[in-house]
């Protein structure tokens, strides 16, 4: 059996509970792919995105109904090693890979290289969504997963005093017609290392040449922060990630003392002499 064919059996097979369950009740559960969608998966070079792009090309064989992809990877500058090795992957797992290039580190460094990140992300957003749009693509596929959602909703917390999560799937605002949709939102970071692992995968870690220049410091890093915490807490609660999760799931809007609703600010007062 070809290589790449045992890199998708073992996706099905031994990570049948841990990867392919999880990405099957993600897709079913919030609805993410529909028949005659047409989806641009997002390939970073990094192992969540390529296990995703794989993920979805066994859905897409062996589903209930058709649908259409393309494998996309955009290059925001990296060096001539990193997009070798995206492109080695990308044969070895036998993934049909466009790469394309965009001038975003080139940009950075020029008017935001002392804090690169959040222009950074944005930059990279518009960029996918402009790339889907001349595809013909109505959805983007990017490769967060359960990790991501936990990080993400304790950073809002912390450090932006907002109880907001990042969702499975969103309209995108400024890009009519477009759906971004997060296909690994269910499946954990370590099952990921693990089906790497296991198939002696080797992908991109991190490529971003402001971090490999050493003009931002990593140990600064706050999702690396939120990270370290769950780490911590799970030592005392196994289920505290989970337990996160759930209560996303869970709120009650009796009991918070404000909410906000399509950019409306409310507070608990406001029905409080009616009950």
């Amino acid at each position: 059996m070809e290589e790449y064919k045992q890199i998708e059996r073992s996706i099905i097979t031994k990570y049948r509970k841990d990867i392919w369950s999880k990405f099957v009740k993600a897709v079913k559960e919030y609805k993410l792919i529909n028949e005659n969608d047409n989806i641009m998966i997002c390939i970073s070079g990094g192992k969540d995105s390529f296990l995703m792009a794989k993920c979805i090309e066994e859905l897409k064989k062996h589903g209930d109904f058709d649908f259409g992809v393309r494998y996309v990877c955009m290059n925001p500058g990296y060096n001539k090693e990193n997009v070798e090795l995206i492109k080695e992957n990308a044969k070895r797992l036998n993934i049909d890979l466009e790469i394309f290039e965009s001038d975003i580190f080139e940009v950075l460094d020029r008017v935001a290289k002392d804090n690169p990140c959040y222009l950074c992300a944005k930059m990279r957003r518009g960029c996918l969504y402009s790339k889907a749009k001349e595809l013909g693509c109505n959805k983007i596929a990017l490769a967060h997963h359960f990790n991501d959602v936990i990080e993400t909703s304790l950073l809002n917390m912390f450090y932006a005093s907002q109880i907001k999560t990042m969702l499975p799937k969103l309209h995108s605002e400024n890009f009519e017609g477009l759906e971004l949709i997060r296909p690994m939102y269910l499946i954990n970071e370590e099952s990921i290392k693990s089906w790497a692992k296991y198939n002696k995968l080797s992908f991109l870690n991190c490529a971003c040449k402001f971090t490999a220049d050493s003009k931002i410091d990593e140990n600064l890093s706050k999702r690396r922060v939120m990270k370290k915490l769950i780490k911590e807490l799970k030592e005392d609660n196994p289920n505290i990630d989970n337990n996160i999760f759930t209560a996303f799931t869970n709120v009650n809007t009796d009991c918070v003392i404000g909410y906000i609703k399509d950019g409306e600010k409310y507070s608990f007062l406001d029905e409080y002499d009616r009950k």
